[in-house]
């Protein structure tokens, strides 16, 4: 999945390339090698100015498809650089749904990469209006209401087409009922540039 990026901004598709792609994923895969204590060097291609300029990203493990850590930042507070390494290292260590990741995962371990778009607000009358706005298959979204808060990538889409049942699940990550609605809810939304490793196991 590819977005449009609005130019002048850190999600500019000039900036989104393929070679910084591959330069993030090795960049990714190097940093979780090295916090398990086997060092590597990542192979960077991208242009340096790319990697340095402010940027936010999700890092997403996965086992034969299956879930293994997923951490990420919504705003960009560093260097996509710094961003890719952190949240790699956080993923694949500091997820409390998973246990650890072991040097003996890691290479049947694949990883993806999602650079955001800046966020925006998204008005609403309701919850069904906020729905009806909602773009599957596109839009991440930030929920929030008082101390809860969560989010779901625009990939999760995959596992919950509808609007509602995205919604609903969106709320229950919180911590609130799937049928929980306020009028102190806010909803931001994002867009992602993802780039992701060729499956280890071979598969398409």
């Amino acid at each position: 999945m590819h977005t449009d990026a609005t130019p002048g901004t850190p999600f500019a598709s000039a900036t989104l390339s393929d070679q910084l792609g591959a330069s993030l994923l090795n960049l990714a895969r190097a940093s979780i090698s090295s916090a398990l204590g086997q060092r590597v060097d990542a192979k960077v291609e991208a242009d340096n100015a790319a990697l340095q300029a402010p940027g936010a990203c999700f890092v997403t493990l996965t086992q034969r498809g299956q879930l293994r850590g997923c951490i990420g930042s919504l705003q960009a507070r560093r260097s996509l650089l710094a961003d890719v390494q952190a949240n790699a290292v956080a993923a694949a260590l500091q997820d409390t749904r998973f246990a650890p990741l072991t040097l003996k995962e890691l290479p049947v371990t694949d990883i993806e990469v999602s650079v955001l778009s800046p966020m925006q607000d998204l008005p609403f009358d309701s919850e069904a209006d906020a729905l009806a706005q909602l773009r599957p298959g596109v839009d991440g979204v930030v929920f929030e209401f008082g101390r809860y808060r969560s989010t779901f990538l625009p990939q999760v889409w995959v596992q919950l087409p509808e609007a509602r049942d995205f919604m609903a699940h969106l709320k229950r990550k919180a911590g609130l009922p799937a049928n929980f609605w306020d009028a102190g809810v806010r909803l931001q939304r994002y867009s992602v540039h993802p780039w992701h490793e060729t499956p280890c196991d071979g598969s398409p």
